[in-house]
């Protein structure tokens, strides 16, 4: 508690690096831009951000980091959707709202249905009609557990009474990967996939968008197709439990810089990505709302394991 006192009366950022935990594995989409945004933040903070990944249990291992970090601003991390599902679906000891202080809103992606570029399926139907004639034969990457594309898959095939075999992968490279070199048949993945569309190697048959990305146009969302579904998922920044507004301030705005640079907006424009920007406030504020839905949807879709035991 000394030591904290004596740190937290010397300006901030003085001395060390700021650590931005981003719960991906290297070299995806998401990785790559959390990089870049680090390196302009860094140029408004005269300090150093640094990029560390810790990958697994579908992108949310940094909460844990969060969880039991000192409130002094050094220990950041991106905040992507799962750990608004995750407490519902398994026990875990940390909570997304009670954890994090939250600190910006910067983008969002979206997700689509995935086949290799050669693949006999054209259309979400055709994959129905395969799980249909060959139950529990269909292979179905995704980016874990709980993840928004598992949840969507649950729906979308569980619930018409189809069964396909997940396969949960760490992040979207290695997914990409799986499903280019047929290892699995299938993959459902955010828009990090767009280079591999777009050079052919890989078919996106379904967007989970609320409309048609202007980048596929010839791609239909799944409500186009008839299902009730639009699945976006904003990410941001969150720091530790009781961080100084002071910090929050100094944080936000030179992510806020950073994020509105031409070299990152352009750099997520090749993910199909845009900014989506949102104030600490604001972004706290629907941080709460989407938890409050995640709770209302997986008591829906049967998935909640809470208080079902270890």
């Amino acid at each position: 508690m000394g030591a904290w006192s004596v740190r937290a009366s010397q300006p901030f950022p003085t001395g060390r690096p700021i650590m931005l935990w981003v719960p991906w594995p290297a070299g995806g989409a998401t990785d790559i831009t959390m990089r870049l945004l680090a390196e302009l933040a860094s140029r408004h903070l005269s300090q150093r951000v640094v990029v560390e990944n810790r990958p697994g249990a579908g992108g949310t291992m940094a909460m844990p980091i969060l969880q039991q970090a000192d409130p002094d601003g050094y220990t950041i991390a991106q905040i992507p959707q799962p750990v608004l599902r995750v407490p519902f679906t398994q026990k875990v000891l940390w909570d997304p709202i009670r954890d994090v202080t939250p600190i910006i809103q910067i983008s969002g992606v979206t997700f689509g249905v995935l086949v290799q570029g050669a693949s006999a399926f054209r259309t979400l139907d055709d994959l129905f009609a395969y799980a249909r004639a060959h139950p529990g034969e269909l292979s179905i990457a995704t980016n874990g557990v709980g993840t928004t594309p598992h949840v969507v898959l649950e729906e979308l095939f569980t619930a018409r009474g189809l069964k396909y075999i997940h396969v949960p992968y760490k992040g979207t490279s290695e997914q990409l990967l799986a499903v280019d070199s047929g290892q699995v048949m299938v993959g459902v993945n955010s828009t990090g996939f767009a280079p591999m569309v777009d050079n052919g190697r890989l078919r996106l048959l379904a967007t989970f968008a609320a409309k048609r990305s202007p980048r596929w146009p010839s791609v239909p969302t799944l409500k186009e197709l008839g299902f009730p579904i639009v699945a976006m998922s904003p990410y941001g920044l969150g720091g530790p439990r009781g961080l100084p507004p002071a910090i929050v301030t100094t944080l936000h705005d030179a992510f806020r810089k950073a994020m509105f640079d031409p070299a990152f907006v352009n750099e997520i424009a090749k993910y199909d990505q845009e900014l989506d920007y949102l104030g600490p406030a604001e972004y706290g504020a629907w941080l709460r709302e989407q938890y409050a839905k995640e709770k209302v949807a997986v008591e829906r879709m049967g998935l909640s394991r809470v208080g079902t035991g270890p």
